[in-house]
């Protein structure tokens, strides 16, 4: 299976597409036909969008034979998730029924700059309603798989994108990223899931351009490869004079980081963010995994990391006040341009949490706000601490606290056999959404045959950082032969 181009690094794709030794059409043929034998058992995608990738294909095709210049991704194609990855023309449901015939009217600015590399949209991805949750599943379609083990799940929220990298339906996907949910289905689907700084790609959201910085919510990519990831980010990277937020036009160069030494780093590495509950077989598998920057030559060191609060005062006042708040924002924004009330006749809709959710935030007063901002200021300082005062060059955690879990068990989520909160206490990505340092999740090892994750974290705007980390990581202990356990 490994050697099947469905399973080919995404730059290795674009390469042979490039010389000739397999056509546009073709690849997305190949991935079409892999999407029609398994979408029915991992639930990947709620869109499949054939007639349009074909069409997308035959011009790719035209392009080379009349000898244009092309893209580093040309005739590659991309998964789009399902939440804010809008392609004009192309079915988009928030993965939510009561947009289960809508169709976008618009292209996102990300999107049209895959598409400007080449890329080929193929279709949109699985997630829960408007990425309330860190699982996959929701009233439309129903969960998604991690393709290691159908009965389990994908992760959260982008876990369609992240299974269909996996599984070989798509060469590479999109994912968005509120609390780790690139990251969580990333570690669950034994993919690299990188989350880069808020800002490093642009949003273009209206009507609320400000809607995004709390917590920093990000655009995000699912790959096979480091290199994949780093090409994709240099394609969609960049300022947009829409985005109050987007980050100015720097040199950095994602390709060439990718060969940049890290022997004389120094690496620390915190088994739990000094708050978290972590299953020993993860603790285990990460301590092993340790080794790979080792034999790059850096030094690791496992510290204590200060959040200045305790996980059940994190866990509200960040994780679950300033979501709730989120979500309260975007159902009123729905219902004014819609006139969609989740609370109201389309109830039924959606899932009684994300009701719940909507209810809370609208308690929440300005003060409520910033007394929430002061706990998320005590983890930033406990962040950059790591970077500014200890001189780490890096900072490692484990991505989750558990290996997949079940489907039928995604409310009753136990470390070691204790219960924890399902929706937050094995997640140790959200902090990062609160400090907005860039992020990404590498695969690490596995437990009895499932995908453990690895978080990767970077100093501010280290995205640089990041990149040549996760490529270190790769050269001393590669996955790609874990793909060939996948079923064929």
């Amino acid at each position: 299976m490994a050697s099947d181009r469905r399973f080919d690094p995404a730059w290795k794709l674009a390469e042979r597409i490039r010389n000739g030794t397999v056509s546009p059409t073709a690849t997305v043929d190949a991935h079409l036909e892999r999407i029609d034998a398994r979408n029915d058992d991992v639930n990947a995608f709620i869109t499949v969008a054939a007639d349009h990738a074909r069409e997308q294909a035959r011009a790719a095709e035209r392009a080379l034979e009349a000898g244009e210049s092309v893209g580093p991704l040309h005739g590659v194609p991309v998964a789009l998730k399902d939440l804010t990855g809008f392609r004009e023309g192309i079915r988009h449901t928030f993965g939510c029924r009561a947009f289960a015939d809508n169709v976008a009217t618009h292209t996102a600015d990300f999107v049209r700059r895959l598409e400007d590399a080449g890329a080929i949209v193929i279709g949109k991805t699985n997630t829960p309603e408007f990425g309330h949750k860190p699982v996959t599943d929701n009233l439309l379609v129903g969960p998604t798989a991690t393709p290691f083990d159908l009965g389990r799940n994908a992760g959260g929220s982008s876990g369609g994108s992240a299974a269909a990298v996996a599984d070989g339906q798509t060469a590479f996907a999109q994912g968005g990223d509120a609390a780790g949910s690139v990251r969580i289905p990333a570690a669950w689907c034994g993919v690299y899931g990188l989350k880069p700084s808020f800002g490093r790609i642009p949003e273009s959201a209206r009507p609320n351009a400000f809607q995004y910085h709390s917590p920093f919510i990000c655009k995000g990519l699912l790959t096979r490869s480091v290199k994949d990831a780093a090409i994709a980010l240099e394609a969609v990277a960049g300022p947009n004079a829409q985005d109050p937020f987007s980050l100015p036009a720097d040199d950095a160069d994602y390709v060439a980081a990718l060969d940049r030494p890290i022997d004389e780093w120094s690496i620390a590495y915190s088994p739990d963010l000094g708050v978290f509950p972590v299953s020993q077989s993860v603790r285990t598998c990460l301590e092993d995994a340790l080794s790979a920057f080792e034999r790059a030559g850096a030094t690791v060191d496992q510290i204590d990391v200060d959040m200045g609060h305790s996980l059940e005062t994190l866990r509200n006042r960040t994780r679950f006040g300033l979501m709730q708040a989120f979500t309260a924002k975007i159902a009123d924004s729905i219902e004014d341009r819609t006139g969609i009330d989740f609370l109201g006749e389309h109830a039924d809709d959606v899932p009684e949490e994300f009701r719940d959710r909507i209810r809370a935030g609208r308690q929440f007063s300005p003060v409520d706000i910033g007394r929430m901002n002061q706990v998320r200021t005590a983890m930033f300082d406990g962040v950059q601490t790591v970077f500014e005062d200890e001189g780490y060059d890096l900072l490692v955690t484990p991505t989750l606290s558990v290996p997949p879990i079940r489907n039928d068990s995604l409310d009753d989520v136990r470390v070691d056999g204790e219960p924890v909160d399902s929706r937050a206490d094995w997640l140790l990505t959200w902090p990062f959404n609160m400090t907005g340092h860039p992020a990404a999740s590498i695969p690490a090892g596995r437990v009895d045959g499932l995908p453990v994750g690895m978080q990767l974290v970077g100093p501010r705007f280290g995205d640089e950082t990041v990149v040549t980390a996760s490529a270190a990581f790769e050269r001393h202990r590669p996955w790609m032969d874990w793909y060939a356990t996948v079923e064929a």
